[in-house]
Protein backbone atom coordinates (compact mmCIF):
# COMPACT_ATOMS: atom_id res chain seq x y z
CA UNK A 1 0.00 0.00 0.00
CA UNK A 2 1.45 3.35 -1.03
CA UNK A 3 1.86 5.95 1.72
CA UNK A 4 2.37 9.66 1.13
CA UNK A 5 4.09 11.85 3.72
CA UNK A 6 0.86 13.47 4.87
CA UNK A 7 -0.67 10.11 5.71
CA UNK A 8 2.54 8.79 7.30
CA UNK A 9 2.60 11.69 9.75
CA UNK A 10 -0.60 10.36 11.31
CA UNK A 11 0.85 6.95 12.08
CA UNK A 12 1.43 6.10 15.72
CA UNK A 13 0.48 9.45 17.24
CA UNK A 14 -1.78 10.21 20.14
CA UNK A 15 -5.10 11.79 19.34
CA UNK A 16 -7.18 14.29 21.29
CA UNK A 17 -10.82 13.88 20.43
CA UNK A 18 -11.54 17.58 20.96
CA UNK A 19 -8.95 18.32 18.27
CA UNK A 20 -9.64 15.30 16.02
CA UNK A 21 -13.29 14.38 16.71
CA UNK A 22 -13.62 12.74 13.30
CA UNK A 23 -11.02 10.12 14.32
CA UNK A 24 -13.22 8.67 17.05
CA UNK A 25 -15.29 5.62 16.09
CA UNK A 26 -18.89 6.74 16.45
CA UNK A 27 -20.71 5.28 19.45
CA UNK A 28 -17.63 3.16 20.13
CA UNK A 29 -18.71 0.78 17.35
CA UNK A 30 -16.10 -0.55 14.94
CA UNK A 31 -17.28 -2.57 11.92
CA UNK A 32 -14.65 -4.97 10.61
CA UNK A 33 -13.87 -7.46 7.86
CA UNK A 34 -11.27 -10.22 8.23
CA UNK A 35 -9.50 -11.33 5.06
CA UNK A 36 -10.37 -14.79 3.73
CA UNK A 37 -6.65 -15.23 3.01
CA UNK A 38 -5.94 -16.11 6.64
CA UNK A 39 -5.71 -19.71 7.77
CA UNK A 40 -8.46 -20.79 10.23
CA UNK A 41 -6.04 -20.74 13.18
CA UNK A 42 -4.99 -17.17 12.35
CA UNK A 43 -8.63 -16.09 12.09
CA UNK A 44 -9.21 -17.55 15.56
CA UNK A 45 -6.30 -15.47 16.90
CA UNK A 46 -7.81 -12.30 15.42
CA UNK A 47 -11.28 -13.13 16.72
CA UNK A 48 -9.81 -13.74 20.18
CA UNK A 49 -8.18 -10.28 20.16
CA UNK A 50 -11.49 -8.71 19.16
CA UNK A 51 -13.45 -10.59 21.84
CA UNK A 52 -10.99 -9.51 24.52
CA UNK A 53 -11.38 -5.81 23.64
CA UNK A 54 -15.16 -6.20 23.43
CA UNK A 55 -15.24 -7.74 26.90
CA UNK A 56 -12.75 -5.45 28.66
CA UNK A 57 -14.19 -2.18 27.29
CA UNK A 58 -17.49 -0.70 26.16
CA UNK A 59 -16.09 -0.57 22.60
CA UNK A 60 -17.82 -3.00 20.27
CA UNK A 61 -16.20 -4.52 17.20
CA UNK A 62 -19.00 -5.82 14.97
CA UNK A 63 -18.90 -7.63 11.61
CA UNK A 64 -19.30 -5.17 8.74
CA UNK A 65 -22.86 -5.18 7.39
CA UNK A 66 -21.79 -4.14 3.90
CA UNK A 67 -23.37 -0.72 4.33
CA UNK A 68 -21.32 1.21 6.91
CA UNK A 69 -19.05 3.71 5.20
CA UNK A 70 -16.23 3.35 7.72
CA UNK A 71 -14.82 -0.03 8.71
CA UNK A 72 -11.58 -1.89 9.41
CA UNK A 73 -10.18 -4.21 6.78
CA UNK A 74 -7.94 -6.68 8.61
CA UNK A 75 -5.64 -8.04 5.93
CA UNK A 76 -2.21 -9.67 5.45
CA UNK A 77 -0.83 -6.80 3.37
CA UNK A 78 2.29 -7.70 1.35
CA UNK A 79 3.52 -4.19 0.48
CA UNK A 80 4.46 -2.99 3.03
CA UNK A 81 4.27 -6.26 4.95
CA UNK A 82 4.23 -6.36 8.71
CA UNK A 83 2.11 -5.33 11.68
CA UNK A 84 0.80 -1.80 11.27
CA UNK A 85 -2.24 0.42 11.55
CA UNK A 86 -3.26 4.03 11.28
CA UNK A 87 -4.19 5.72 14.55
CA UNK A 88 -7.88 6.46 15.00
CA UNK A 89 -10.56 6.34 12.33
CA UNK A 90 -9.50 7.54 8.88
CA UNK A 91 -12.71 6.87 7.00
CA UNK A 92 -13.71 4.34 4.40
CA UNK A 93 -12.09 0.91 4.27
CA UNK A 94 -9.21 1.29 6.71
CA UNK A 95 -6.39 -1.23 6.66
CA UNK A 96 -5.03 -3.01 9.73
CA UNK A 97 -2.12 -5.10 8.48
CA UNK A 98 -1.48 -8.34 10.37
CA UNK A 99 1.16 -10.42 8.61
CA UNK A 100 0.38 -14.12 8.89
CA UNK A 101 2.90 -16.68 10.19
CA UNK A 102 5.38 -18.10 7.70
CA UNK A 103 8.66 -20.03 7.70
CA UNK A 104 10.44 -17.06 9.28
CA UNK A 105 8.22 -17.04 12.36
CA UNK A 106 4.80 -16.14 13.81
CA UNK A 107 4.98 -12.51 12.61
CA UNK A 108 1.83 -10.68 13.82
CA UNK A 109 -0.26 -13.67 14.84
CA UNK A 110 1.75 -15.87 17.17
CA UNK A 111 -0.63 -14.79 19.94
CA UNK A 112 -3.55 -12.38 20.13
CA UNK A 113 -1.32 -9.74 21.77
CA UNK A 114 0.08 -8.28 18.55
CA UNK A 115 -3.39 -8.11 17.04
CA UNK A 116 -4.62 -6.26 20.16
CA UNK A 117 -1.69 -3.84 19.79
CA UNK A 118 -2.63 -2.90 16.22
CA UNK A 119 -6.35 -2.74 16.98
CA UNK A 120 -5.59 -0.32 19.81
CA UNK A 121 -3.76 1.90 17.33
CA UNK A 122 -6.85 1.83 15.10
CA UNK A 123 -8.92 2.91 18.10
CA UNK A 124 -6.65 5.92 18.67
CA UNK A 125 -3.93 4.84 21.10
CA UNK A 126 -0.31 5.81 20.51
CA UNK A 127 2.88 4.01 21.58
CA UNK A 128 3.50 4.47 25.29
CA UNK A 129 7.08 5.71 24.82
CA UNK A 130 5.76 8.47 22.53
CA UNK A 131 4.15 10.28 25.48
CA UNK A 132 5.19 13.88 25.96
CA UNK A 133 6.49 13.05 29.48
CA UNK A 134 8.40 9.91 28.50
CA UNK A 135 11.85 11.45 29.18
CA UNK A 136 11.11 11.30 32.91
CA UNK A 137 10.77 7.54 32.68
CA UNK A 138 12.89 6.18 29.82
CA UNK A 139 16.04 7.04 27.89
CA UNK A 140 16.06 6.66 24.11
CA UNK A 141 19.46 5.53 22.76
CA UNK A 142 19.41 7.01 19.27
CA UNK A 143 22.95 5.82 18.61
CA UNK A 144 21.76 2.20 18.85
CA UNK A 145 18.69 2.55 16.63
CA UNK A 146 18.75 1.54 12.96
CA UNK A 147 18.70 4.98 11.28
CA UNK A 148 15.69 4.19 9.10
CA UNK A 149 13.61 3.56 12.23
CA UNK A 150 14.69 6.49 14.41
CA UNK A 151 11.45 8.34 13.66
CA UNK A 152 9.57 5.48 15.40
CA UNK A 153 10.94 6.88 18.66
CA UNK A 154 9.72 10.45 18.14
CA UNK A 155 8.09 12.07 21.15
CA UNK A 156 4.65 13.61 20.71
CA UNK A 157 3.52 16.99 21.97
CA UNK A 158 1.56 17.56 25.15
CA UNK A 159 -1.41 18.55 22.99
CA UNK A 160 -1.50 15.07 21.46
CA UNK A 161 -0.85 13.06 24.61
CA UNK A 162 -3.17 14.09 27.39
CA UNK A 163 -4.00 10.81 29.10
CA UNK A 164 -4.63 11.03 32.84
CA UNK A 165 -2.85 7.78 33.67
CA UNK A 166 0.67 7.18 34.91
CA UNK A 167 3.46 5.98 32.63
CA UNK A 168 2.98 2.28 31.97
CA UNK A 169 6.11 0.16 31.54
CA UNK A 170 3.89 -2.94 31.23
CA UNK A 171 1.81 -1.53 28.38
CA UNK A 172 1.15 -3.67 25.33
CA UNK A 173 1.81 -0.41 23.45
CA UNK A 174 5.37 -0.01 24.85
CA UNK A 175 8.47 -0.91 22.83
CA UNK A 176 10.82 -3.51 24.24
CA UNK A 177 14.41 -2.80 25.26
CA UNK A 178 15.96 -3.87 21.95
CA UNK A 179 13.31 -2.88 19.39
CA UNK A 180 14.94 -1.70 16.12
CA UNK A 181 18.44 -2.17 17.53
CA UNK A 182 21.54 -2.04 15.33
CA UNK A 183 22.95 -5.13 16.97
CA UNK A 184 22.84 -7.67 19.76
CA UNK A 185 23.26 -6.20 23.23
CA UNK A 186 22.61 -2.62 22.10
CA UNK A 187 19.47 -1.33 23.86
CA UNK A 188 17.36 1.28 22.12
CA UNK A 189 15.27 2.18 25.17
CA UNK A 190 15.99 1.78 28.89
CA UNK A 191 14.21 2.71 32.10
CA UNK A 192 15.34 5.70 34.16
CA UNK A 193 13.70 4.27 37.27
CA UNK A 194 15.36 1.50 39.29
CA UNK A 195 13.72 -1.89 39.64
CA UNK A 196 12.02 -1.95 36.25
CA UNK A 197 12.80 -5.39 34.84
CA UNK A 198 10.60 -5.34 31.75
CA UNK A 199 9.75 -2.79 29.09
CA UNK A 200 6.54 -3.56 27.24
CA UNK A 201 5.06 -6.90 26.26
CA UNK A 202 2.79 -8.36 23.57
CA UNK A 203 0.79 -10.78 25.69
CA UNK A 204 -2.26 -8.82 26.83
CA UNK A 205 -3.57 -5.39 27.75
CA UNK A 206 -2.13 -4.06 30.96
CA UNK A 207 -4.38 -2.48 33.57
CA UNK A 208 -3.29 0.89 32.20
CA UNK A 209 -4.08 -0.06 28.60
CA UNK A 210 -7.53 -1.20 29.63
CA UNK A 211 -8.27 1.98 31.58
CA UNK A 212 -6.86 4.16 28.80
CA UNK A 213 -9.16 2.64 26.18
CA UNK A 214 -12.19 2.87 28.44
CA UNK A 215 -11.38 6.48 29.25
CA UNK A 216 -10.94 7.44 25.58
CA UNK A 217 -14.37 6.12 24.66
CA UNK A 218 -16.27 7.44 27.67
CA UNK A 219 -16.79 4.03 29.25
CA UNK A 220 -15.85 5.49 32.64
CA UNK A 221 -18.23 8.46 32.49
CA UNK A 222 -21.27 6.64 33.84
CA UNK A 223 -20.85 5.64 37.54
CA UNK A 224 -22.27 2.14 37.06
CA UNK A 225 -20.28 1.42 33.91
CA UNK A 226 -17.22 2.97 35.49
CA UNK A 227 -17.31 0.53 38.41
CA UNK A 228 -17.74 -2.40 36.04
CA UNK A 229 -14.84 -1.53 33.77
CA UNK A 230 -12.49 -0.50 36.57
CA UNK A 231 -13.04 -3.94 38.10
CA UNK A 232 -12.50 -5.70 34.77
CA UNK A 233 -9.27 -3.79 34.18
CA UNK A 234 -8.00 -4.58 37.66
CA UNK A 235 -8.75 -8.29 37.42
CA UNK A 236 -7.87 -8.97 33.77
CA UNK A 237 -5.14 -6.44 32.99
CA UNK A 238 -1.49 -7.43 33.38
Amino acid sequence: MAMNNEVYNYWRIGLRWDVFPEKLWENGTVPYVISPLYEPTDRVTIYTAIRIINFMTCIKFVPWNGKSKDYLLIWPIKYPAGCWSFVGKFGGAQIVSLQAPDRSGPNCLGTEGRAIHELMHALGVFHEQSRWDRDKFVKIHLENIIPHFQSNFDKQSLENTTYSFEYDYDSIMHYGKYYFSKGKGKPTITSKLPGIKRLGQRKAMSKGDCLKLNDLYGCLDDPQKSRKYYNICQFMGL
